[in-house]
C-alpha cells in the first residue's frame, strides 16, 4: 500500500538488491570447491561465528582463522579474502534506478544490511555505493543485525524520519515484515521491474 505522506527517504539493503550477496551459500560453496575445504566443517564453524562477524565483533581475519585458518593451508590468508571480495557481482540496473530517483525525487539514501566491516567497505568503494548513500546503518557499525527491529529503530533516528516518510527495498520477506511491523513502508525485492513500479506506487517515478 502506498503511504499518503510524502516519501523522503529510502532504506536500501545491498545484497540481493545494490549488488549480489557478500559472502553467501553460493560463494562459500566455491570456495570450498576452490580451496579443498572440508564443505560440514567449513559451514558449521561458519554457522557458529558469522553473526559475530556481521555484528562488527570481530575482524575479517579474526573471522577467517576460525572458520578456515584454524589449521595449516596450503594458501594464505590474502589469497582467501581476495577470492571472497571477488564474488560480488553489481546490479547496474538497480544502481542506475536508485541514482535517478535520489536526483529526481531528491531523497535520503540510508543503507541498512547486515554485512561485516571489510566486506562491507570493499563493496561500498569498489562499487560506487557512497556516490549514492548518505547514511550507513550497517550491523557491522551499529551492532545490531536485521531482523532485530533496533537497527531500524537507529536508521530512523540517524535519518531524523517518521516510517510513514521512508521506503525500504529489502529481498528478504521476513526482514520486510519487521520494518512493515514499525510502519516503515516496505517493497519486497523480487527484480528491477516490479521494484521500479512499487516505488511509483510512492510517487518515486522515473
Amino acid at each position: 500500500m502506498s503511504s499518503s505522506k510524502k516519501i523522503t527517504t529510502l532504506f536500501l539493503d545491498i545484497g540481493g538488491v545494490l549488488l549480489s550477496n557478500g559472502w553467501d551459500r553460493k560463494a562459500r560453496k566455491l570456495a570450498m570447491e576452490k580451496f579443498g575445504l572440508d564443505a560440514v566443517e567449513t559451514e558449521e564453524r561458519h554457522h557458529l561465528t558469522f553473526d559475530t562477524y556481521e555484528e562488527g565483533k570481530l575482524t575479517l581475519d579474526e573471522y577467517l582463522h576460525r572458520v578456515v585458518f584454524y589449521t595449516k593451508r596450503s594458501f594464505s590468508p590474502a589469497d582467501f579474502r581476495e577470492f571472497m571480495f571477488a564474488q560480488t557481482e553489481p546490479y547496474p540496473d538497480m544502481l542506475e534506478l536508485i541514482r535517478t530517483i535520489k536526483v529526481n525525487h531528491q531523497v535520503k539514501i540510508a543503507i541498512v544490511n547486515n554485512e561485516g566491516r571489510e566486506l562491507n567497505e570493499h563493496r561500498i568503494h569498489h562499487f560506487g555505493i557512497g556516490a549514492i548513500a548518505d547514511f550507513y546503518i550497517s550491523s557491522c557499525f551499529v551492532h545490531f543485525r536485521k531482523p532485530d527491529a533496533d537497527i531500524y529503530k537507529i536508521a530512523l533516528d540517524i535519518a531524523q524520519v517518521k516510517p510513514d516518510e521512508v521506503v525500504y527495498i529489502e529481498d528478504r520477506n521476513m526482514f520486510v515484515d519487521v520494518a512493515r511491523g514499525l510502519g516503515i513502508n516496505s517493497i519486497c525485492h523480487t527484480g528491477y521491474e516490479p521494484t521500479k513500479a512499487a516505488l511509483a506506487t510512492y510517487g518515486l517515478s522515473v
